[in-house]
């Protein structure tokens, strides 16, 4: 199985990467510069060496990235993802494609949920993608301390999506990350919620001086 980063050169793209990898999959990090793709993914490499897993995180274009997938992961900003759908819409047939994206924007001194009419950034694209199958997953990990090699993770992780066995697939794969437990959230329609509690979570982070929250189910 590999599992392609589109946009993987950030925060949630890297600590996505070297966990993965340590994890036991195939991973290729995507990028619109190929070279930028790479230097990531070399870097990634290096972490994955020093943690002694077995390193050989490729880095591609986007398109060379979604071409080879057999699950596309979309780390892009979210103001990008759907122009970038849109564009690799053919790569992605019958692919389980994977929304940790969350359309919000800072207003006023905190962070609000700015869906668009569909009703999710994940709904947007399931209209997009309409012959992928859409799960959401990983929206949210607190990104910087996802890459943070020293972090100690304890973390929950909502999966959603219509499709019962692109859900299965993925809960997998999220339960295969050290530290990460995969939670079924039911089916697409429940996506706004899931995305919701981002800009809640970073507003509480910041009211409190809490260092990034994240979500643990007890």
């Amino acid at each position: 199985m590999i599992i392609s980063l589109i946009g993987g050169t950030g925060d949630l793209g890297r600590g996505l990467a070297f966990r993965l990898k340590l994890a036991g999959y195939n991973v290729v990090i995507g990028s619109r510069m190929k070279e930028k793709a790479e230097a990531i993914a070399e870097k990634c490499n290096d972490i994955v060496r020093k943690l002694g897993g077995d390193a050989n995180i490729a880095g591609l274009s986007n398109e060379n990235a979604a071409e080879i997938s057999d699950i596309s992961i979309l780390t892009i900003p979210w103001k990008h993802v759907f122009e970038t759908a849109e564009k690799l819409r053919d790569k992605l047939r019958n692919k389980i494609v994977v929304s940790p994206v969350v359309p919000m924007k800072l207003r006023e001194g905190r962070y609000e949920y700015t869906p668009p009419e569909e009703g999710s950034a994940a709904l947007k694209l399931a209209k997009i993608l309409n012959e992928s199958r859409i799960v959401v997953a990983f929206n949210n990990i607190p990104a910087k301390r996802f890459a943070d090699t020293n972090e100690i993770l304890d973390w929950d992780v909502i999966v959603c999506s219509d499709d019962d066995h692109a859900k299965k697939t993925v809960m997998e794969i999220v339960s295969n990350i050290k530290g990460l437990r995969a939670l079924d959230g039911g089916s697409l329609k429940n996506s706004a919620i899931v995305e919701a509690l981002t800009p809640l979570l970073i507003n509480i982070s910041r009211k409190n001086s809490l260092n990034d929250a994240c979500i643990k189910f007890v």
